[in-house]
C-alpha cells in the first residue's frame, strides 16, 4: 500500500454517500487518523473514471478506507466528536419538529 501523504492529526470526513462500517451500520461521516493513499491499495491501478486516491480513516487495528471522489468536507478534529443521539429536525405542516436520532459519524479507532 503506497502512502502519498501522513496527516498525524484526526479528521473528521463527511462523505457524498451512507456507507456501510464494519458495524454493519450505515453511516455518513467517519472519524480518526487520516492517511492519504495511492489508487493501487487493491491491487490494480485505476483508469480515469475512477478515483485516483482514497483516504484511510482510523486506527491500523481498526480502519476504513474511502474514495477520494466521496470526501465532501474534511474537518481536523482532534477530539473524539459527539456520538451520543444527535439532534436533528423535521418540518410538517409549517412546524419544525425535534428529534433525536443515532450518531451518524463511524469512529475508526
Amino acid at each position: 500500500m503506497a502512502i502519498v501523504r501522513n496527516m498525524k492529526e484526526k479528521y473528521l470526513i463527511t462523505t457524498d454517500n451512507w456507507f456501510f462500517a464494519p458495524d454493519g451500520k450505515e453511516y455518513k461521516a467517519a472519524w480518526g487518523n487520516v492517511e492519504i493513499i495511492d489508487d493501487d491499495l487493491l491491487g490494480i491501478k485505476t483508469n480515469r473514471n475512477s478515483s485516483n486516491w482514497f483516504a484511510k480513516v482510523g486506527s491500523e487495528e481498526k480502519y476504513i478506507i474511502i474514495a477520494g471522489c466521496q470526501i465532501h468536507y474534511a474537518v481536523k478534529c482532534e477530539k473524539k466528536p459527539n456520538t451520543e443521539d444527535a439532534e436533528s429536525w423535521l418540518t410538517h405542516d409549517g412546524k419544525c419538529n425535534r428529534l433525536k436520532t443515532p450518531t451518524k459519524i463511524y469512529i475508526a479507532e
